[in-house]
């Protein structure tokens, strides 16, 4: 998997599939617990953690075989690793590059930490919405109570 004659590390292609580049170093693992990706995927996932990055000093890397993201998969992975870079592969080739963007609002995302928010209550049908107050690093408030959290608070 490592080509040591470049210096360079070399992960192998996929045919179909996604590869979410720039996650930030350590947060891979999150991401696939986000995108339901777990012992039980049959598909092929590849995993590099802590790779030397010229942007980021380290970063993360995952390949993900016959997987698509929709938007709210998308938005998800945009708080854990906001630097992230998703390419959508088809016959080997990139047919598609995004840079994940926080969105302004994130709508049923992350759970408020308040345990007295009403979004935490079994009787209320209400989803959390947060509004994101800052981008780096990233801070939310909850649209309800009002209670102010980080990121690493929350993952």
């Amino acid at each position: 998997m490592e080509d040591k004659s470049e210096g360079r590390l070399k992960i192998r292609n996929i045919k179909n599939g996604i590869s979410i580049d720039h996650i930030t170093a350590g947060k891979a693992p999150e991401v696939l617990r986000i995108l339901g990706i777990d012992m039980g995927f049959t598909d092929s996932v590849t995993i590099a953690m802590n790779v030397k990055s010229s942007k980021m000093r380290k970063k993360d890397i995952l390949k993900v075989e016959n997987r698509d993201l929709d938007v709210n998969e998308i938005n998800k992975i945009s708080v854990i690793a906001p630097q992230a870079t998703i390419n959508w592969i088809q016959d080997y080739h990139v047919v598609r590059k995004e840079k994940v963007k926080l969105p302004k609002e994130l709508k049923d995302i992350v759970e408020c930490p308040n345990p007295s928010c009403i979004t935490n209550k079994e009787r209320e049908p209400v989803k959390s919405i947060f509004i994101v107050k800052n981008t780096n690093p990233v801070e939310l408030v909850c649209r309800y109570c009002e209670r102010e959290t980080s990121i690493e608070s929350l993952y």
